[in-house]
């Protein structure tokens, strides 16, 4: 049975063209030929790239981070809620709001603080930016060793400049030493990339990272045995250029050298869409589809390694989407971060945490949800200890705020629990415009008082607040608006 099997799989008409067989692809007068049999080298290599993985990011990646200012995050920690846990580890990590109420009676705790439990509870098993720094060190510098052989390879190569080569003599082309160290390093890095996506970071597209992974070896391992080598270093080759640009921003992203991202992330979209989007549907995909057929009949083999190539094109077509989202908050200065990754998905899982101590009820007291901010009459250098109300809850809550005026311009510090926020806006023509930074997330404010009542708007990454406030008798009353949060808002000051 398994002969059988053995020999339909490697079946001559599946693999080579109409009256080719193997054995007019075994080594003779001095032609080598690629055999299936070398692949089986790319497991060790994989492990092996592994290994050295490993040591890169511990030895030469961790350092260079910590020379950028890049640390270990540390995360506040998080009481014990077994209840919690439970659900959390067994079944599911975002609890719907009928799981919500229930854990909330089980545990004693409100909705809002079991909410806030749960969204702490992720934040610990996300990724932290050391992490990201050190994975995309170490896929810069094999992308760029990689881009920087195949040139070395292939600039005196004849089909590098002119595709209808790549077809002459096939499919008797011998094997040169140079893609075949070209081939097994690239598929035992792809290879190494699959045994590790457990724990790599999990970013938005990562179903299409393994369909990208798994279509790439497929495509490279077919590609081998049936000597379509040429067309295969080319499409490696198209790859990594764009690559190891966007490694690089990311590595300038990690270390806040917003400048320097932000020229190589415009460098990299243009390369990306130029070699992706133009060369390779336009120049390879149309070399294995048009100049083949001239040469022998189609066959099986032919569709097969089409289809995978059309496959990565509309991966790149996905990509791009991606690409053209962050080009459109890059113009309009609307831009935090990769459209991938996982710092995006922080900020829709947790847009507004405050930091409010995780207590149960006492005395079946409730706490309502509100957003306090703190008087707007503190001046130089002061330490404000006030009481808050806030629903049927009167709580104190210590703020230490400096501010100064200079030039009609109003700078300053505040600090709020664990978060600092460093705040500046300036008054136009009666309107209030000003920017804000809270750890990695920028807001843009504007705001405006019309008949006594304040009015404006703000943006946070991709959400929208709305807000508006007046006093009366003394007490702030208002309304904000976030996503599809509303929060209504009663505050008292006691000095």
């Amino acid at each position: 049975m398994f002969d059988v099997l053995y020999d339909w799989f490697w079946w001559d008409r599946v693999w080579l063209p109409v009256n080719l067989t193997w054995t007019d692809l075994e080594d003779r007068d001095g032609r080598v030929y690629a055999k299936a049999s070398h692949l089986y080298v790319t497991a060790p290599y994989a492990l092996a790239f592994l290994v050295v993985r490993y040591l890169f990011e511990r030895f030469i990646a961790t350092p260079l981070a910590m020379c950028a200012g890049i640390k270990q995050p540390v995360h506040q920690r998080l009481p014990e809620r077994p209840v919690l846990e439970r659900f959390y580890t067994s079944c599911c990590r975002n609890p719907g709001q009928s799981d919500i109420d229930g854990l909330s009676k089980k545990s004693s705790l409100s909705v809002r603080q079991v909410e806030r439990w749960f969204r702490r509870r992720r934040n610990l098993d996300r990724p932290g930016v050391l992490k990201k720094f050190r994975e995309a060190s170490w896929r810069f510098t094999f992308y760029l060793l990689a881009f920087t052989g195949g040139i070395v390879a292939l600039y005196d190569k004849d089909w590098f400049y002119d595709t209808q080569e790549v077809w002459t003599g096939f499919p008797k082309q011998s094997m040169l030493e140079s893609q075949y160290w070209y081939y097994v390093l690239e598929m035992g890095f792809y290879g190494s990339l699959l045994f590790s996506i457990t724990f790599d970071v999990k970013r938005k597209d990562f179903k299409e990272q393994i369909v990208h992974h798994l279509a790439t070896l497929m495509l490279l391992s077919f590609s081998w045995c049936v000597n379509y080598i040429r067309i295969g270093t080319l499409v490696m080759l198209v790859h990594d250029s764009s690559d190891v640009l966007l490694e690089s921003a990311k590595l300038f992203n990690y270390a806040k050298w917003e400048r320097t991202c932000n020229s190589l992330f415009v460098v990299f979209a243009v390369v990306f869409m130029i070699t992706r989007l133009v060369i390779f549907p336009f120049w390879l995909i149309h070399c294995t589809w048009v100049y083949p057929v001239h040469h022998y009949p189609p066959f099986f083999g032919y569709y097969f390694f089409n289809v995978m190539l059309v496959v990565l094109l509309f991966l790149h077509v996905f990509w791009a989407y991606l690409i053209l989202r962050m080009v459109r908050k890059f113009l309009f200065g609307t831009m935090t971060g990769d459209e991938r990754s996982d710092h995006e998905e922080e900020e829709e899982d947790d847009p507004t945490e405050e930091e409010e101590n995780l207590q149960p009820l006492v005395n079946g007291a409730k706490r309502n949800s509100c957003f306090l901010s703190p008087p707007e009459d503190i001046s130089q250098s002061k330490t404000l200890g006030s009481w808050r109300q806030c629903g049927d809850v009167v709580w104190n809550w210590l703020v230490m705020v400096w501010k100064q005026e200079g030039h009609g311009v109003e700078t300053g510090s505040s600090r709020c629990g664990n978060r600092k926020f460093t705040v500046w806006k300036q008054e136009v023509h009666g309107v209030e415009t000003g920017s804000s930074r809270c750890g990695n997330r920028r807001f843009t404010v504007w705001k405006q008082e019309v008949h006594g009542v304040e009015a404006g708007g703000s943006r946070c990454g991709n959400r929208r607040f709305t807000v508006w406030k007046q006093d009366v008798n003394g007490v702030e009353t208002g309304s904000s608006q976030c996503g599809n949060r509303k929060f209504t808002v009663m505050q008292e000051i006691t000095m």
